[in-house]
């Protein structure tokens, strides 16, 4: 379910004191020992809000709520910048008011209700080549360099990505030995096969570029 649209404040954004429950800079990193293990989920907990867990492409974002709740129960309102999640019982009850760490895909972002007592909501990172270090700014952060991400599946690569995925670890491999990568290799291959097909030619000072 798509949430409600809300008009970004990034104007306001420098007016709002932003702080951390743990000290640590941008990226989780409080110069701790970076060996413990990893966050569970690549994710954590803010106590009695939300867990939550990430890929490098999204964040599951996991809040409980009462019994039998349904969709009606619940008002979600996500923009770029921002999350407000609120309960709409006798009362509205206010579960999140908060910026998020990073900005989201808002359009691709979306919420629903499972099992009438989880309210689950799935944020699109706009910027997914990075781990966020919490959800939303004055959250508790984790350590984003303990975080061990799974290995991918070469099998689950399209055609063209996983050639070039290939190439990267071909021409890895052949730097760690000294020898030349697959480019390299090609140069080298044409240089010999016109040697062949001219060998007239004296090629002592050759150079491949």
């Amino acid at each position: 379910m798509k949430a409600d649209a809300a008009k970004d404040d990034d104007d306001d954004d420098g007016d709002k004191e932003e702080t951390k429950k743990e000290t640590g800079d941008d990226d989780g990193d409080d110069g701790e020992n970076n060996d413990g293990p990893p966050p569970a989920g690549n994710g954590g907990t803010v106590p009695d809000k939300y867990v939550w867990t990430q890929t490098l492409a999204e964040c599951i974002v996991t809040i409980p709520v009462p019994e039998n709740t349904r969709g009606r129960d619940v008002q979600v309102t996500m923009s770029r910048s921002h999350l407000k999640v609120s309960l709409k019982n006798k009362q509205q009850v206010l579960i999140v008011d908060d910026d998020f760490t990073k900005p989201i895909i808002c359009d691709d972002s979306f919420w629903t209700i499972e099992d009438s007592n989880r309210l689950v909501i799935n944020l699109q990172k706009l910027n997914q080549m990075e781990w966020w270090n919490s959800i939303c700014k004055s959250d508790p952060i984790i350590n984003v360099r303990q975080i061990r991400p799974e290995n991918s599946n070469l099998g689950d690569l399209d055609g063209e990505t996983r050639k070039t995925v290939e190439k990267m670890m071909f021409d890895q491999r052949q730097k760690a030995m000294g020898l030349p990568s697959s480019d390299e290799q090609t140069k080298m291959d044409a240089l010999e096969m016109f040697k062949k097909q001219h060998p007239e030619m004296n090629f002592d000072n050759a150079k491949i570029s």
